[in-house]
């Protein structure tokens, strides 16, 4: 595995450092500005001044918690299994698992939206590949290899290994709302990006699949097309797998404690969208494991999870223990490296169980009006942000941005770069100062 714990700059630990690869890479994430500007990315949208709901920064802790969790627990149900052998240490999942966030604009998919709208003659965006150019580009641990993390760890942020431009789908170009008489608006279908790393980003791809087989990296960078739409990647590693099942779980389980503990959901609405037969294999392990508790383990979850703040954690910890313990190892044998070869996967009903929470939360919250309200205002302000700063560089970007715009020839991906990395309030301030009636003052942060 020492092709795996390369870097793309060369660095070597000092004799009496007692860290292994894994550690390195975790430091060098959690110490980052990009880890930290996470803090001021709500994970549901800006909610207000509440301290109880999540931001992208905790849910990132909380992937990275599960994330660890998920590697014991495949550890412990399965010692002898080949795949066993090959798990990333837990400084390693951890670092994965923290990254994995790091280049999600603000204002979520709106302004992920936006910035794609913003650069659809410039290679486009998209918060994964943003994460990936973070990574081996902006942060600043390194000469020229940004965080310069191990190459398994980026193998791991890798999470879907095909560029922008082989994806996209030459009919479904971004664009504005046609119809309308006012306002300009974006098509959101139109300008959604398919999933995929930025094209500018492909050397970094090719260092990091330099250890696999011709035939491996072939198969693993292989797509589907699909009719009406972007085409998709088909392959993940076995670290990125178990980051994602994290993110998952963290996703439908402790989004839906949110959007529960903020009253923006209804006992009603879950057991609507929710219903039992959804949830039998929670249902199942609890009459196992609680036989007394309730002659009706599904209404014994609904109240808890809607009752008391204690009740709720209670129930919400008991459905993350519930996925985690079902972690299973997947084969993929068309691969022969053992990072392709396994992934990680759920049973069919924890699946389904899980599918449903995820669905809900989709629903009700992200697609609710009072959410929506939010994400079109955000994406209206990036588009002006953006354009704005596009307009004059050197008369609207800071210095240190400026001087790299024209290093890089006037390339736009450095304004994308810039307002990719605001937080939702420094692009809501940054908006002000350029647009509202407002005069502001000269000692305002940039």
């Amino acid at each position: 595995m020492t092709e795996w714990n390369a870097r793309r700059e060369g660095w070597e630990p000092q004799a009496e450092d007692a860290r292994d690869v894994g550690d390195v890479d975790y430091a060098r994430v959690i110490h980052s500005a990009s880890f930290r500007r996470l803090q001021g990315k709500t994970q549901i949208l800006n909610l207000g001044d509440s301290d109880f709901y999540r931001t992208r920064l905790t849910h990132s802790l909380e992937v990275a918690q599960i994330a660890g969790g998920l590697v014991s627990q495949l550890a412990r149900s399965f010692p002898d299994h080949p795949a066993t052998a090959v798990l990333p240490e837990r400084s390693q999942i951890h670092a994965i698992a923290c990254s994995h966030d790091l280049g999600h604009p603000p204002f979520g998919h709106g302004g992920e939206v936006a910035l794609n709208y913003c650069m659809r003659d410039a290679g486009g965006f998209e918060g994964n590949g943003q994460t990936l150019r973070i990574l081996a580009r902006l942060e600043n641990f390194s000469a020229g290899a940004g965080a310069n993390l191990s190459r398994r760890s980026m193998l791991g942020v890798l999470k879907y290994p095909a560029p922008l431009s082989v994806l996209g789908n030459p009919e479904i170009r971004p664009q504005l709302q046609a119809g309308l008489s006012v306002l300009q608006t974006i098509d959101l279908s139109a300008s959604t990006p398919p999933k995929g790393y930025l094209d500018c980003e492909t050397d970094v791809v090719s260092w990091i699949l330099e250890p696999l087989t011709e035939p491996d990296r072939a198969e693993f960078k292989r797509t589907e097309k699909r009719k009406g739409k972007h085409a998709r990647t088909l392959h993940k590693s076995l670290d990125c797998s178990i980051m994602d099942l994290a993110d998952d779980i963290a996703y439908g389980v402790h989004d839906l404690e949110d959007a529960i503990a903020l009253r923006l959901v209804t006992p009603a609405q879950f057991r609507d969208q929710v219903p039992a037969e959804k949830c039998g294999s929670f249902i199942e392990a609890r009459r196992q494991k609680a036989p007394g508790e309730s002659n009706d383990p599904y209404e014994a979850m609904v109240a808890g999870l809607f009752g008391g703040s204690d009740s709720r954690k209670r129930w919400i910890s008991r459905m993350v223990n519930h996925l985690i313990m079902a972690v299973v190892f997947h084969e993929k044998p068309e691969f022969q490296d053992a990072l392709l070869h396994w992934r990680v996967a759920l049973p069919v009903g924890q699946s389904a169980f899980l599918k449903a929470l995820k669905d809900f939360v989709m629903a009700e919250v992200i697609r609710s009006p009072g959410v929506q309200h939010l994400e079109f205002k955000g994406q209206s302000m990036v588009v002006s942000v953006f354009e704005a700063l596009q307009s004059d560089p050197e008369r609207l970007l800071p210095r240190d941005t400026h001087a790299r715009f024209v290093a890089a020839d006037g390339d736009l991906r450095v304004i994308s770069d810039f307002v990719a990395g605001m937080t939702d309030t420094y692009l809501l301030k940054t908006y002000e100062r350029l647009f509202a009636p407002r005069m502001g003052s000269v000692f305002d942060r940039l």
